[in-house]
């Protein structure tokens, strides 16, 4: 007598509706050809109280073994480029699917309903942030491409820091207005355009900042810590707050 490796799934069972579905593999998977298990898996039953085994067929009229009647001519569910189409005819093996132990995890049946929602949300989301674009300051403009662009951001004109940020926000709006709303941004900058000026300098084990000009500690950078939200940080002290105003004068 053959193992059977058990696969318990609550699941309800219940009618769906008559359509044609499609399934596609979960975490990005699309490989040439992927066959799901379509044996020894087993679902509990609620009402029932007890666990059946599922198993899908092409000759049989439910996936329950226990409903099954005659011979079995098992079939198998096989994914082509991460993708499987089921049309409404095929109402054995959409009623597998839809209990399947594994839908959820390996895979999932498209809904366009829901996607049409994300969708909606995602456009929304660029529309917000391309506003927020085109009304920001330049100052902020600057302090928030910095995070993508880095120090090239300190040659550009105004005008390519303008066309810049609108990129930047509808590619990725989402990163754009969590940086818009980040307090710390500009002071992050703030601190980078210190240390462009050499006003400020950075420590080669990036532990300390230091004055350019005598060398003298201004503040160590706590451990696992990047450097200049730590300096932004700073800035927010007390004390911190006499050295940005130190630098600010010395950059205008």
């Amino acid at each position: 007598m053959k193992n059977k490796t058990k696969t318990k799934v609550s699941k309800k069972d219940t009618k769906i509706e008559l359509k044609d579905r499609q399934y596609y593999l979960l975490n990005d998977m699309s490989p040439l050809t992927y066959t799901i298990r379509s044996r020894n898996i087993f679902w509990f039953d609620e009402k029932k109280g007890v666990e059946r085994e599922l198993k899908y067929t092409i000759n049989q009229k439910t996936p329950f073994v226990d409903e099954m009647k005659g011979p079995e001519r098992l079939g198998h569910v096989t994914f082509e480029d991460g993708v499987l189409f089921v049309p409404r005819t095929k109402q054995v093996l959409q009623r597998f699917l839809a209990i399947h132990p594994e839908n959820g995890t390996l895979f999932a049946e498209k809904d366009h309903v829901q996607e049409a929602k994300d969708d909606l949300v995602e456009l929304e989301l660029e529309i917000e942030a391309l506003n927020a674009a085109r009304s920001i300051e330049i100052d902020q403009a600057e302090a928030v491409l910095r995070v993508e662009e880095g120090s090239k951001v300190s040659d550009m004109s105004s005008k390519e820091i303008k066309r810049d940020i609108l990129i930047f926000a509808k590619k990725n709006p989402s990163l754009f207005m969590e940086l818009v709303n980040d307090e710390n941004v500009e002071l992050r900058n703030f601190g980078i355009k210190a240390v462009e000026a050499g006003l400020l300098k950075l420590s080669q084990d990036q532990r300390t900042f230091n004055w350019g000009s005598n060398n003298r500690k201004v503040m160590n950078i706590p451990f696992d810590e990047h450097p200049y939200s730590a300096l932004a940080a700073y800035f927010k002290t007390d004390e911190g707050l006499e050295v940005y105003k130190n630098i600010e004068k010395r950059l205008k």
